[in-house]
């Protein structure tokens, strides 16, 4: 028989870990797991015309459209942009704090933005008008 805090730590972890939102997305090609352990994060590469100075994510109102979830060398940011310059990104915040939300992902090759942190949700080329969500 387990001992009664043993119960209660399984239960507590088996409630957390069912419960507890995707903090990535599954099948991002731009996210490696090298053979050492350490993980190799490719972020979207920035256009090659001159961008408008970025909007850092600590001001108010610099991400009007939505968060960019975009996976870092940091781990999953919210950024104002896709392309993730410094300054442009924060802690997520996904879990915690309902926000409109686009993911950026590598996929088959394509940098997309995609509706949910799921493949299988839309998603759009970066190029095309992304479809946001709340969550």
């Amino acid at each position: 028989m387990k001992a009664p805090h043993l119960i209660a730590v399984a239960a507590a972890l088996s409630v957390i870990s069912s419960s507890a939102p995707a903090q990535f997305v599954k099948g991002n090609e731009a996210v490696k797991v090298m053979p050492d352990g350490r993980k190799s994060v490719e972020t979207p590469p920035q256009p090659a015309f001159t961008l408008a100075a970025p909007c850092p994510a600590a001001r108010d109102g610099c991400a009007g459209g939505g968060w960019n979830m975009v996976e870092t060398e940091a781990g999953l940011q919210e950024c104002t942009e896709l392309y993730a310059r410094p300054g442009t990104c924060r802690t997520s915040t996904y879990g915690s704090e309902k926000r409109s939300r686009l993911w950026v992902v590598k996929k088959q090759g394509q940098w997309m933005q995609c509706q949910y942190p799921d493949l299988a949700s839309k998603c759009v080329s970066t190029k095309a008008l992304p479809l946001s969500a709340v969550q």
